[in-house]
């Protein structure tokens, strides 16, 4: 396809280029079909001052007559050893133990073809192992450049990662939604929250102001964090840089009215806590916290409870439990969303290395698997 030479690339490598494109990225991402609070302008780059570790900015930007319309917010990974072989790799902004899901390339909906084309030819020119993991299977336009890259000669893989269950919020109210759950379910929440308040003075309450999100989100981390030392620790907040992360990404998500944090106290004292986003008329739940002193009470399955009620009351199409197949996610819907990761390997040297690479890696984790005892492939891993 021959491209309007109105359409140009720029790339973004340097913080103050990312910087200046705010207004217009958040203005793109309200206009594209990939609008969710994973792109935003402010999730990325929060990120990047906090968790991009050793990573180079790789934004591709393309421009008609210096309007934007299209990002593919990429960074590259510096080059690293994988069974004794050196790649370079591109891949999306957000990634790693943050949880960005639903990551894509932001696409105004009226230049979609063109725009593609050109991040298609930049980056066959590129040359480098393209990596793009916690994409929604529906995405078209990971499809599109798919097609693409695959026409250039490009060998592509594509594996399901995860999957993040959902409710379908858009016709429903409060007692609807209830009386779609399973019988059992319905009543044992009742029930649950019905002992609670026979037992405690029970409030559930979401933060309001500054001061309580700097009080509550640091409980909501200490809940969370002591819950699972038991279990051998969780990896939503264990290094300093996530830390500075959330406080950071939360302040401006307060300021935003995207920020949803929501704390449950019986006789004052806080008994569960349940961080989450709502963003583009879909709330996101991110994370949740409860005190064991309080597990029989079951406060994990009433908070959740409490914030499915809270995120209707404020009108959602859409609850996102965000990736992971925990049990408990099912007790509150059984839809649910694919997450993909495609692998793209050029048709050079480098591309055929890297495919007999990953080959040879998927051969060696199957016979891990098959002959050595899980803590032993835990430390493998780490």
């Amino acid at each position: 396809m021959a491209v309007d030479r109105a359409y140009y690339i720029e790339v973004i490598n340097d913080e103050a280029g990312f910087r200046a494109l705010k207004a217009e990225w958040n203005s793109l991402l309200n206009s594209s079909p990939a609008n969710c609070l994973f792109l935003t302008w402010e999730w990325l780059y929060t990120w990047w001052k906090h968790l991009a570790e050793d990573r180079k900015l790789n934004i591709i930007t393309v421009r008609r007559d210096k309007e934007l319309i299209a990002i593919a917010p990429l960074c590259l990974r510096p080059c690293r050893m994988r069974l004794f072989q050196f790649f370079r790799t591109l891949e999306f902004l957000g990634v790693g133990y943050v949880g960005s899901d639903y990551l894509d390339l932001i696409v105004r909906p009226d230049n979609e073809e063109a725009a593609l084309q050109l991040i298609a030819d930049h980056l066959a020119g590129s040359r480098s192992i393209l990596e793009l993991s916690q994409v929604n299977s529906f995405s078209r336009h990971i499809s599109g450049l798919v097609k693409m890259l695959e026409s250039y000669g490009w060998d592509i893989s594509r594996k399901s990662t995860h999957v993040c269950p959902y409710i379908n919020l858009s016709d429903h109210n409060w007692d609807t939604y209830l009386e779609s759950l399973g019988g059992s379910h319905r009543y044992n929440f009742r029930r649950r929250l019905k002992n609670l308040k026979k037992k405690f003075d029970v409030r559930f309450e979401q933060i309001s102001t500054e001061e309580q999100r700097k009080q509550v989100l640091p409980e909501l981390i200490d809940l969370h964090n002591r819950r699972w030392h038991e279990r051998g620790g969780s990896d939503a907040f264990h290094t300093p840089g996530l830390l500075n992360f959330h406080d950071d990404f939360s302040r401006t998500a307060f300021h935003q009215d995207w920020l949803r944090l929501y704390v449950l106290r019986l006789n004052g004292k806080s008994a569960a806590t349940l961080y989450g986003f709502k963003y583009n008329n879909i709330f996101y739940f991110y994370q949740s916290g409860f005190d064991t002193v309080f597990s029989r009470d079951s406060v994990g399955l009433v908070i959740m409870g409490l914030a499915i009620k809270s995120a209707i009351e404020d009108g959602v199409d859409a609850y996102d439990f965000l990736h992971g197949d925990e049990g408990y996610k099912y007790l509150w819907t059984r839809e649910q969303y694919e997450l993909l990761r495609f692998t793209f390997a050029p048709p050079y040297v480098n591309g055929r290395l890297y495919r007999r690479n990953m080959q040879t890696r998927e051969v060696i984790k199957k016979l891990v698997r098959k002959y050595f005892p899980q803590p032993v492939i835990e430390w493998l891993h780490q």
